[in-house]
């Protein structure tokens, strides 16, 4: 499988919390692993924002920062172009995405077209999930509904 993992997908290998298992075990089968170049900052915000919220310590929160930071190389990383950012335009109008949700679902459907095989998008983001279903591209979790009720 080609994985394609927004933040709210990648966050979880760093963060113990809902859907954590599900997203290590996904990695661990893929044979390719990527995200937008725009997931190194907001891993980070989400990092920064799980210590200030008292969700992890600052030392948990920077062994967890250090730790994404190593692996970022291991990931392939889709940029963020003006053709990219053009298609995320449309996508954010069609599907009523926020800005950067609508950048992964262009990143992860770029990266579908340009390798000619199906791409899975793993998030945890109901609208982005709806709308890779859509959009023809592989929904991970395949029932996101368990993981919606357990954060709320």
């Amino acid at each position: 499988m080609i994985l394609y993992l927004d933040a709210s997908a990648l966050v979880k290998r760093y963060v113990v919390e809902a859907g954590s298992i599900e997203v290590n075990e996904v990695v661990a089968t893929a044979i390719s692993t990527g995200t937008g170049i725009i997931s190194r900052a907001e891993v980070a915000a989400a990092l920064a924002k799980a210590a200030r919220m008292g969700a992890l310590t600052g030392e948990e929160a920077e062994a967890s920062l250090l730790l994404f930071r190593s692996q970022w190389a291991d990931l392939v990383r889709i940029r963020a172009t003006e053709a990219l950012v053009s298609r995320a335009d449309t996508l954010a109008w069609e599907f009523n995405l926020r800005g950067y949700d609508a950048v992964h679902l262009a990143a992860a459907a770029l990266w579908q077209d340009s390798m000619g095989k199906p791409v899975t998008l793993a998030t945890f983001d109901r609208l982005l999930w709806l709308a890779a279903q859509r959009l023809g591209l592989v929904p991970f979790p395949s029932d996101l509904q368990p993981f919606l009720a357990k954060s709320s």
